[in-house]
């Protein structure tokens, strides 16, 4: 199932499981059945995985800029999150505006984030793992982040103390953000 999002060029992709009492299977990435659905997402060249011990880490806000600017395939391999796409595309008619969704383990869903949005997410369980599949390689001469806290995002922090690190902490905030990007060439 594809669902688009309130931000245009950002998808909600829930691929379906097959169960029975062995536990289940999923296709979490099918090219063919994904363009068949309407949906072409480019050629991704990197996959990243990370784990996160603590409930309420951050990490995020990240972005790569052009000419390495990465679009995003992204779902919970394990636990829970809250995964948060901002758009920064200049020109753009959603231009600071976010849309976070809970990805789990459980629900098997994924979120698409094309290279223009800044990606961020916060644990919701402990040991939490995400995946992602990426568009192009990680270049660090291009790596930039915006303050996880300075968008206007509404993080699920109730009860929660945020963990993030000292580069995410140290970013620049959203108001000094001078982005890369623009709505027609990302």
């Amino acid at each position: 199932m594809i669902s688009p999002t309130s931000l245009s060029g950002v998808y909600l992709i829930t691929p379906p499981r097959f169960g029975d009492h062995r536990g289940f299977f999923s296709e979490s990435w099918n090219k063919k059945n994904l363009m068949e659905a309407g949906l072409d997402l480019p050629e991704f060249v990197q996959d990243n995985h990370s784990l996160s011990r603590e409930v309420g880490t951050v990490r995020g806000l990240h972005f790569q800029s052009p000419p390495h600017a990465q679009g995003k395939l992204v779902r919970c391999g394990r636990g829970r999150i809250f995964d948060v796409a901002v758009d920064v595309r200049k020109g753009s008619d959603t231009y600071g505006q976010w849309v976070g969704e809970k990805l789990s383990f459980e629900n098997g869903k994924q979120l698409w984030i094309p290279a223009g949005f800044l990606h961020g997410f916060m644990t919701l369980e402990p040991d939490s793992e995400i995946i992602y599949k990426c568009t192009d390689y990680y270049a660090p001469e291009c790596d930039g982040a915006v303050k996880w806290d300075s968008c206007g995002i509404d993080w699920p922090l109730e009860g929660i103390t945020p963990v993030i690190s000292e580069k995410d902490e140290k970013a620049q905030v959203f108001a000094a953000f001078e982005t890369p990007f623009t709505k027609d060439n990302t």
